[in-house]
């Protein structure tokens, strides 16, 4: 006999809340949505452990996201800054050896 079909996150987590707001107890959901008691005990730990996880750790700093997409910007930043100083020294070298050009007056 083979595992039965994986319970998506959403689901688990409307049975989890509905265990936690005592609309149903545990072996009532089990029943319900055909699942073991443990499974249900298990999903409810792992959803109070989680949420105590993300109280502790608070947001206090920038995600990885943020801290990759702010290097990016200084990176590009810094490429734009050379880009321009080279094009204002190639513009300085072809007006020394071509003369003033028309658009710097």
């Amino acid at each position: 006999m083979g595992r039965p079909p994986s319970i998506p996150a959403e689901k688990k987590t409307r049975i989890v809340l509905s265990v936690l707001a005592g609309e149903m107890s545990i072996a009532e959901a089990a029943r319900k949505e055909k699942v073991s008691e443990h499974s249900i005990g298990r999903w409810k730990a792992e959803f109070l452990e989680a949420g105590k996880t993300a109280l502790v750790a608070g947001r206090s700093g920038p995600s990885s996201r943020e801290e990759q997409l702010e290097a990016e910007v200084a990176e590009l930043t810094q490429a734009l800054g050379e880009a321009h100083l080279e094009a204002r020294v190639w513009k300085k070298s072809a007006e020394g050896r071509l003369g003033p050009s028309r658009t710097s007056r």
